[in-house]
C-alpha cells in the first residue's frame, strides 16, 4: 500500500518539530547556547516585570519539587533581591547542563527567545522541503498542528522567523507537553490532542522522527509516519511508514 492510500482519510498533519521540520543542530547548537548565553543580562534587564514575576514563580515551583532530590541543587534565597535573581539565575543554569524540560525553564527559554528574534539576532530555521509541503497541504485543505515540547511562545516565534517567510498562518494549533497535552511518549497525550482538535485519530497523521513518539500516537489510533531526515538511519521493525522529505507526502486522487 503506498503512503498517499494509507494518508487518504488524514485532513490534520499533527508535526513534531526537532528533526522534523528543523534541525536538531539549530535547537542544541542555536536556541539552547542563546538562552544560557542572555539569561544573567536579560533577567536583570526585566527583573521586577510581571512577565519575569511569572516565570520566576515558575521556576521555584520546580525548585521545591527539586529540594531533597539533588545533592548539586544549587540555593535558593529569597533576599536580597540581588540573591533572589541569582537563585533565579543560578538554578535556570543548573536546570539546562542537566538538560531538564521543566515547566519554568521552558517559560524563561521562550522569553529570552522572543527578544532574541525581536533584535534580529536569531531566525527560525526549517529544512527547505517545510514551505513548499506546508502550500500544498494547506492549498490541499489539510490543517496543520504542532506538538513539541518546547513552549507554544517558542514554536511560534520559531514559525514566524524563518528566512522563507512567516510561517505561522499555515498552521491552525500548537500544542506542548506543560499545557495539560502530557508527554509524547503517551497515547493519552494525542487523544487529548484529537478531542482538542474535535476531530477522530483516524483523521490525524502524526510525523516524528522518534519512534516511541509514533509507537504511542498509533495506539491512539493516528496515523503515524517516521520522518528520517539526514543522519539518521532506519530502524528494524519499524512499523510506521517513513520519509525523508515531506515532498514524499502527497494524497491520493
Amino acid at each position: 500500500m503506498t503512503l498517499a492510500s494509507l494518508l487518504k482519510d488524514v485532513r490534520i498533519f499533527l508535526l513534531d518539530i526537532e528533526g522534523t521540520t528543523t534541525p536538531v543542530d539549530f535547537v542544541y547548537q542555536v536556541l539552547f547556547p542563546f538562552a544560557r548565553d542572555h539569561l544573567g543580562g536579560f533577567l536583570q534587564d526585566s527583573w521586577g516585570t510581571e512577565e519575569t514575576r511569572e516565570v520566576v514563580d515558575l521556576l521555584k515551583t520546580d525548585y521545591q519539587e527539586d529540594l531533597g532530590q539533588h545533592q548539586d541543587l544549587p540555593n535558593w534565597q529569597e533576599d536580597p533581591l540581588d540573591r533572589h535573581r541569582e537563585s533565579g539565575e543560578n538554578y535556570a543554569t543548573w536546570l539546562m547542563a542537566q538538560d531538564r524540560k521543566s515547566t519554568g525553564l521552558k517559560a524563561l527559554q521562550g522569553k529570552i527567545w522572543e527578544r532574541g528574534y525581536q533584535l534580529g539576532e536569531l531566525r527560525g530555521e526549517v529544512y527547505p522541503d517545510v514551505l513548499s509541503a506546508f502550500e500544498r497541504w494547506a492549498g490541499g485543505g489539510k490543517d496543520i498542528c504542532i506538538f513539541s515540547s518546547g513552549s507554544i511562545l517558542a514554536q511560534q516565534l520559531l514559525f514566524s522567523n524563518t528566512r522563507y517567510r512567516d510561517l505561522k498562518p499555515f498552521i491552525k494549533r500548537y500544542f506542548d507537553t506543560t499545557t495539560g497535552t502530557g508527554s509524547k511518549m503517551e497515547a493519552e497525550s494525542y487523544r487529548k490532542i484529537s478531542a482538542e482538535l474535535d476531530a477522530p485519530p483516524s483523521a490525524i497523521a502524526f510525523v516524528s522522527d522518534v519512534v516511541a513518539e509514533l509507537d504511542a500516537a498509533k495506539l491512539s489510533g493516528m496515523s503515524t509516519v517516521l520522518c528520517l531526515r539526514p543522519g539518521l538511519t532506519l530502524p528494524e521493525n519499524l512499523g510506521h511508514p517513513h520519509i525523508e522529505t515531506f515532498d514524499e507526502i502527497s494524497f491520493a486522487n
